[in-house]
């Protein structure tokens, strides 16, 4: 049976509840500002591989290691100054660095799927209070099955996790509502490797440097959410629509009404003010809420491409794409 305690009115019992299991080798389903997630000890091969099965999530698909403070990063990577710059400036936040692992990291291979870099961030709120308490940094991937919709309440891991998972802290809805933003720099030169919940245009102000767009097919897998296809839900999804089918669902953005609306079983808008901010913390949910609805189709309006709205793309991109086997 799966416990879930309120943070916000149990925050020991939480904190205590969470370390407890951790220490047993077993995953925990925490609140962070993007998503939840599924976290378990990074220096735990059992743990590890509990969160892959649980996930049923490929092994080849490297963990984001979280961290409570600079202090505990430094202990597993090797910061390069613009690595170190962007981590002071946006941690704890929405930002995921790769950078090369230390030797003596005790951090396990399971978790950066074998590679010699790990993608490593510091969450905000009371995930890092757990990870403090724990003392060790967690793999903590999305808290759902693999290429699923990611969740952003206690709720939904509970639908969809529930009883495969001991404990979910319940700290309610997530702020952002999108992943965070993997970044990995190469010499002077700033790749991104996934959008997400901090802007890039901010990186770029911070650093006074053009971050690269990701290859767009062929990539290697460097970090997670590169799969062609993730964030799917059940039902087929279609982008940019311009009008709407009988017995669809319609996800549109800005208060732009979409022509034959009326034929839809379900509309839901982003934001009808036009904020990218709102509209991206209400991505994932409003997806799950198309999905509940029984229709076959979610149809998904135009949404502006700057700002956050590149982020909000690529996951409605990602949840288009053909779906091949389990991935995510």
């Amino acid at each position: 049976m799966t416990l879930i305690i309120d943070t916000r009115t149990e925050p020991e019992r939480a904190l205590t509840g969470a370390c407890d299991t951790l220490g047993m080798g077993l995953p925990v389903a925490i609140p962070t500002e993007t998503v939840y997630g599924l976290a378990a000890d990074a220096t735990n091969p059992d743990a590890i591989t509990r969160i892959y099965e649980m996930k049923g999530r490929p092994r080849f698909n490297p963990l984001i290691c979280h961290v409570c403070d600079l202090d505990m990063a430094r202990r597993h990577v090797v910061f390069d100054p613009i690595s170190l710059a962007l981590a002071e400036a946006f941690w704890p936040g929405p930002l995921t660095l790769i950078l090369p692992m230390k030797p003596e990291s005790g951090v396990h291979p399971l978790a950066s799927a074998g590679l010699d870099t790990l993608g490593i961030r510091m969450p905000d709120g009371f995930s890092r209070r757990v990870i403090e308490r724990y003392g060790k940094p967690l793999a903590a991937p999305s808290a759902n099955t693999s290429g699923r919709i990611s969740p952003t309440t206690a709720a939904h891991v509970a639908d969809d996790l529930g009883g495969k998972v001991a404990l979910i802290l319940d700290d309610g809805p997530a702020g952002i509502g999108l992943e965070s933003t993997i970044i990995k720099v190469e010499g002077d030169e700033i790749r991104l490797l996934r959008p997400g919940g901090l802007d890039v245009a901010d990186i770029e102000r911070v650093t006074g440097k053009t971050v690269q767009r990701p290859q767009t097919a062929g990539a290697a897998i460097e970090a997670p959410g590169m799969l062609a296809s993730h964030y799917a839900p059940g039902a087929a999804v279609r982008l940019n629509a311009s009008d709407v089918t009988a017995g669809e669902a319609v996800i549109r953005f800005g208060g732009k009404v979409l022509p034959g609306e009326e034929k839809a079983v379900l509309v839901l808008d982003l934001s009808r003010s036009g904020d990218l901010r709102e509209a991206a913390a209400n991505l994932f949910a409003y997806m799950k809420q198309a999905d509940a609805s029984g229709a076959t189709t979610i149809a998904f309006g135009p949404i502006p491409s700057n700002g956050l709205g590149e982020a909000i793309i690529d996951r409605i991109e990602r949840a288009a794409a053909p779906r091949e086997g389990t991935q995510g």
